[in-house]
């Protein structure tokens, strides 16, 4: 009916970096832990107190756990390997103690780094939203310090890109741009440098809007004909990177394109005005003209004439000018009959 103590025969850690010996029970109801001693420590009513002065700073007895009495050793020496007592007092109900303990051998090794390993702080693992604030991790294990490079693929057989030189590799926020194939490498005190598998890192944002655009079927060539347009496009970008619904992405799209399509039946409008008034002025223009034509086309009074009094007949050559002249604009005129739109033809008649 006491509590069992529980800790392992050996334990080995790297070399200038951290270990936790470890050391546990299960609590009981009615026994109370009075003493926790360690061959190098000891935690009492009064305190933690540490044993040789070479451990000061580097070590530590987790108290928040009930039943954890582990010790946290950090920053190992060669020096450090020895066997290590983990011995646990409790006072029972009746008043008696009861003491518990575990003798750990403690190993201290040059270890060489290991093959790094990726992970992702969050859950939504390597495919996440645009917008989103992410971090990818490379961790190894081995004889500290421990130095990471964090590298990106690139195509056509081109060198990969360093983008970092720190075990986490932050993406604050994540963009299209960021997706790619990433991979990190570790470097220990002892052993040669590792290289982690490559993971392919998603961000969904700006490609999917582009295909559902398309989908829709409105042409983002409408969308510079001003720059309104420019400014909708730039408002649905920063929309979609705020995380907006998709529902309302694709409401806002059918309002803009609404708005485009409006203006571009605006302008052919106008432009179509346009054109029947120049064809207006047009035929106002031939017929200045025609009139300007009978007049400059009389005879000048500086010709000489001669006339003949004793018959009516005259020989004037600037009669038979004027004939030609009235012939070819009763010409021209039957010309301008058949040119003119069907609603001047009852005028002309």
């Amino acid at each position: 009916g006491h509590p069992i103590l529980e800790a392992p025969e050996s334990v080995t850690g790297p070399w200038k970096g951290d270990i936790n010996i470890p050391c546990t029970y299960g609590p009981l109801q009615g026994y109370t832990q009075v003493l926790v001693k360690w061959t190098i420590f000891l935690h009492d009513s009064s305190g933690d107190h540490i044993q040789q002065a070479k451990y000061r700073g580097r070590l530590q007895v987790n108290h928040k756990v009930p039943g954890d009495v582990s010790l946290q050793l950090n920053t190992l020496e060669m020096d450090d390997q020895s066997h290590y007592t983990c011995e646990v007092t409790w006072l029972t109900p009746n008043g008696n103690q009861v003491v518990k303990d575990k003798i750990i051998e403690l190993r201290v090794q040059k270890l060489s780094v290991s093959k790094p390993t990726v992970t992702t702080g969050s859950g939504y693992g390597f495919t996440v939203p645009q917008g989103m604030r992410i971090s990818l991790q490379c961790q190894a294990w081995g004889s500290p310090p421990i130095s990471y490079v964090w590298y990106k693929e690139q195509t056509d057989n081109q060198e990969p890109i360093k983008v970092a030189v720190l075990s986490t590799l932050l993406f604050k926020p994540a963009v299209v741009a960021d997706s790619g194939s990433y991979f990190c490498t570790a470097k220990g005190r002892v052993g040669s440098e590792q290289r982690s598998n490559i993971v392919k890192f998603v961000v969904k944002g700006e490609k999917s809007f582009l295909l559902l655009w398309a989908d829709l079927g409105c042409s983002l060539e409408f969308l510079f004909l001003n720059s309104f347009s420019t400014i909708y496009i730039l408002v649905l970008f920063c929309l979609l990177g705020k995380g907006l619904h998709i529902f309302s992405i694709i409401l806002i799209i059918s309002l803009c394109c609404m708005v485009v399509f409006i203006m571009v039946y605006v302008m052919l409008c106008r432009k179509t005005s346009q054109q029947g008034e120049a064809h207006a002025r047009e035929a106002s223009d031939s017929g200045e003209t025609w009139r300007v034509a009978i007049f400059t086309s009389a005879c000048s009074s500086e010709e000489p004439s001669s006339q003949t009094p004793d018959n009516d007949y005259s020989d004037d050559p600037c009669l038979g000018q004027e004939q030609q002249i009235i012939a070819q604009v009763n010409g021209d005129y039957a010309r301008l009959l058949h040119t003119v739109p069907p609603d001047y033809e009852l005028l002309t008649t």
